[in-house]
């Protein structure tokens, strides 16, 4: 049996990660209510507006069953506002903006600067060995303190972290799903028991 991977779909890039999981083999649902979080082995959250997507988890009564997935284990990737979404700890969200946590990280939103200053680079990812992760920034968080529970996947050479694990959740600051990188989503895959 294949697993069964939920995409949260309140917001952003979703239908990239499920051609992304399709593509691996994964039965992709697309996740808008509480219930169907006891469907899915796994979950994905997308990049997007992470202030939009807390405020709309909320308004759908989803935060409080989320939460409860992802400390009670459920394998988890979060993609840039995915991230900021799995952090404990946010530098400088707007005012009311919550987490769901489940990273033992503290993250700053848009840490690289506006649209304009989106970029494109390469990443030594040593979980994975050769070859680099092409990796794309858009609007995206860094990873500003690594807590005990916690440990760093990826970092750009000038040493700032951009990709984390704690357990079978991960985190990355960028979007692989759109550079055609899949394993980050193969190793989400991987830790479905």
């Amino acid at each position: 049996m294949s697993a069964r991977v939920g995409i949260l779909a309140l917001q952003g890039n979703v239908r990239e990660h499920a051609a992304v999981l399709d593509g691996l083999g994964a039965r992709v649902s697309l996740v808008r209510r509480a219930a169907q979080l006891g469907e899915i082995d796994a979950l994905v959250l997308p990049g997007g507006e992470s202030s939009a997507i807390d405020k709309l988890s909320r308004r759908l009564g989803l935060r409080d069953p989320l939460i409860a997935a992802i400390s009670a284990g459920m394998p988890t990737l979060g993609t840039c506002a995915g991230l900021i979404a799995l952090a404990d700890r946010l530098v400088d969200g707007i005012e009311g903006q919550q987490t769901l946590g489940g990273l033992d990280v503290a993250v700053r939103r848009n840490a690289f600067g506006r649209q304009g200053e989106s970029f494109e680079t390469e990443l030594e990812v040593p979980a994975f060995g050769a070859p680099p992760v092409p990796a794309a920034f858009i609007r995206a968080p860094v990873i500003e303190e690594i807590g005990r529970r916690a440990t760093a996947l990826a970092q750009l050479p000038d040493g700032r972290v951009v990709a984390a694990e704690q357990g079978a959740v991960i985190g990355v600051a960028f979007h692989p799903e759109q550079s055609g990188e899949t394993r980050f989503h193969e190793r989400l895959l991987a830790s479905v028991s």
